[in-house]
């Protein structure tokens, strides 16, 4: 297998939508879980996507995983590295991207890195280097509150800046506008200036084809799916190729839903399936006493399943969430909820569940875990950065996923899902 492109994710849900993403734009794609093991058996791909939980772990422990990671893609031929990361640029002071960009910069050989988290598609886009959330700068939208990584800063040179050892610079929107060997002046330049790292703008599709143009010549390149679509458009010139998930016959049995985001999106999503199905909320204080909370929503899936789908949550507002973190800390609140989930999805796999629709990062991240699934080939798209990812090498057997960032999808998400899952 030699892939014409190697690409590097910090998180589960990240991973599916760059996967998404290069799968429309014509590359056959597989996402892995973790670095491969070399005995995993896969189909002639051109792009793999490497998940990680990195995220918002240690930054030391981060970088030594991503390394591992590129690494591997490496190995396997891949000339250019895209460290993948959230659309919304998740991280605090410390990380984690700056020290993975870092890393990944310093082993390419590569003066300068193009960095950039725009996807129009979806509502991201960077201008005069700020991150805009629809028509709001980043600290002006919801993710000001995210529970594990709060955006008050839109600017992203000086975002990165403080995480990394390198100077940031910036490539602005006129200089994308003018093309590709605009571009590539304006980072000589940079370069020349000691910048090892320039956020690009972009505001359209278009934009992204320019960084992808340019970034391709590079070693390592460093944003969301937006410049994974640049990238992939670049290598395949929009000759797209048939998914190979669509392979495999249908899945069918029960179904269900997990819900861990506390984002706007979801906590609406999860309003519309009450319409249509089953929903549990857990309590989250008694998920952390450890009374027996996900037991209970077990047994109350299993009197439910064999009626249609079912949905169990452990969402809640920004202003439960920081209730309960005041109560039982950040980081305890969160691992105990997301293992009470691994402990669902589990146990709804044993009791015959093979498609599962999953929303939340870090609740994708615990559940892909605990079932060991070592990769999966990339489907239908159900939203936008949305697909049906179809389980490579699971010990269930033939599953159905789709693992849903908390801001991503429509109001009808769940069954939209379900509807393309059979």
């Amino acid at each position: 297998m030699t892939l014409k492109l190697g690409c590097i994710a910090d998180d589960y849900t990240g991973a599916s939508d760059l996967a998404n993403t290069l799968t429309r734009a014509g590359l056959r794609t597989v996402q892995t879980i973790g670095v491969p093991a070399d005995d995993l058996a896969m189909p002639e791909v051109d792009a793999v996507v490497v998940s990680l939980k990195s995220r918002s772990i240690e930054a030391g422990i981060a970088v030594e995983r991503s390394r591992a990671a590129e690494k591997w893609l490496r190995g396997r031929g891949a000339a250019h590295v895209l460290f993948k990361i959230c659309s919304t640029f998740d991280s605090t002071d410390k990380g984690n991207i700056g020290p993975v960009m870092d890393a990944l910069k310093e082993d390419s050989g590569d003066r300068i890195v193009l960095v950039t988290p725009a996807f129009p598609e979806t509502g991201r886009t960077v201008y005069q280097g700020n991150l805009f959330v629809g028509t709001v700068p980043l600290n002006e939208s919801p993710l000001k509150d995210h529970p594990l990584n709060p955006m008050h800063d839109s600017n992203l040179v000086r975002v990165l800046a403080r995480q990394s050892r390198t100077k940031v610079g910036l490539v602005d929107l006129a200089t994308v506008t003018r093309g590709p060997e605009a571009v590539h002046a304006k980072l000589a330049d940079l370069a020349g200036k000691g910048v090892g790292a320039a956020i690009i703008d972009a505001v359209f599709d278009l934009d992204l084809e320019t960084i992808g143009a340019v970034a391709i010549g590079h070693r390592v390149s460093v944003g969301a799916s937006g410049i994974g679509l640049g990238l992939a458009r670049a290598l395949v010139r929009g000759k797209a190729m048939p998914s190979d998930a669509s392979a495999g016959g249908a899945v069918g049995g029960p179904a269900a839903c997990l819900a861990g985001s506390c984002s706007q999106a979801t906590l609406g999503q999860i309003a519309r399936a009450e319409k249509i199905m089953p929903v549990l909320h857990l309590d989250p204080d008694q998920i952390i006493k450890g009374n027996g909370e996900a037991k209970r929503a077990l047994a109350w899936a299993r009197e439910r399943l064999g009626s249609g789908p079912v949905l169990i949550a452990s969402s809640a507002a920004p202003d439960q969430v920081a209730a309960l973190q005041a109560r039982h800390g950040r980081d305890a609140a969160g691992h105990a909820i997301e293992q009470a989930m691994a402990d669902i999805a589990e146990g709804l796999v044993q009791s015959g569940v093979h498609r599962l629709v999953v929303a939340g990062g870090e609740t994708s991240g615990a559940v892909v875990d605990r079932l060991r699934i070592p990769g999966f080939l990339v489907g239908a798209e159900i939203a936008a950065g949305v697909p049906v990812l179809r389980a490579v090498g699971a010990k269930e057997g033939n599953m159905l996923l789709a693992l849903k960032s908390g801001n991503f999808g429509g109001p009808e998400f769940f069954s939209d899902a379900l509807s393309l899952m059979r």
